[in-house]
């Protein structure tokens, strides 16, 4: 993936493009409008998280450095996790889009503006207030990573972002686990886009924090009559992912007219409605 490849990506009104960067970073591409969500481009978790316990090694590059994106509206975190909300890619994508918009839940304002992104740059985000913006709106949505949690305010700490676009709407869940009421805020949304990496205890044990199973967002997906089902969270690094090859076997048995799509790093694909 290069810039240009972005840049020149023509789309009609009823199109959008995806291209995927790993984990759960996604850069979107909608009329004139490129919207980056969760992008970790760097080898920041390696470096800063590594324990006796569990080894963080990434399994491929970044598909584009972040000096590259300098194109950028919007840069949409969806929770202070490193591989979401990365100090080192969120501040070269400060520097070299000075008009871009940083749009993080409300509590972590404070945590994005020490890695010398202004104040006035960040929106801090409160669950089911619309955020409107070119071209689309924005609905933030409660995330479960493992549970819902709070701040002193009562604003939820993590969250999936609802982008409402002319014709279509996309959800991306961030970290997240099943939680009631969560399918009806999704209803008719024509992609969903949610983790599969699943939780244990063990997992937990060692501070790693767990998502939707392969089961939970098939079903997910059914229930709230998604056009597409997109899995996320299944190939960055070994000790916390998921063989794909599982969601494509329980997808097909059981929900075989489910469409759906797994991206490689560096992936583009277009969407049309």
């Amino acid at each position: 993936m290069n810039k240009d490849f972005i840049l020149n990506t023509s789309l009609t009104d009823n199109q959008i493009a995806l291209f995927y960067l790993g984990q759960e970073g996604f850069l979107f591409k909608y009329k004139d409008t490129n919207i980056l969500i969760d992008p970790y481009l760097s080898d920041y978790v390696d470096k800063n998280c590594c324990s006796e316990t569990v080894q963080w090694i990434r399994n491929y590059p970044a598909p584009i450095s972040a000096k590259d994106l300098d194109f950028i509206d919007y840069v949409l975190c969806t929770h202070t996790h490193y591989d979401h909300t990365d100090p080192y890619t969120l501040e070269i994508l400060a520097k070299v889009n000075p008009n871009a918009t940083f749009i993080v839940p409300d509590f972590a304002k404070e945590l994005v503006a020490s890695y010398g992104i202004s104040s006035n740059r960040i929106i801090g985000a409160i669950a089911n207030s619309l955020i409107p913006c070119k071209d689309l709106e924005i609905q933030p949505i409660p995330a479960a990573h493992e549970e819902l949690h709070q701040d002193e305010n009562g604003n939820y700490m993590e969250l999936g972002y609802k982008m409402i676009f002319d014709n279509f709407s996309i959800y991306h869940g961030g970290d997240c686990c099943l939680y009631p009421g969560l399918s009806d805020s999704l209803m008719n949304t024509d992609i969903i886009m949610v983790p599969i990496n699943g939780r244990s205890y063990y997992k937990l044990r060692d501070d790693i924090i767990g998502n939707m199973t392969i089961e939970e967002a098939v079903i997910l997906a059914k229930e709230c009559n998604a056009d597409m089902l997109i899995p996320m969270h299944y190939d960055l690094y070994s000790v916390n992912c998921v063989n794909p090859a599982n969601f494509v076997d329980y997808l097909y048995t059981n929900n075989p007219t489910q469409k759906f799509h797994m991206f490689i790093p560096g992936e583009r694909f277009i969407y049309s409605k």
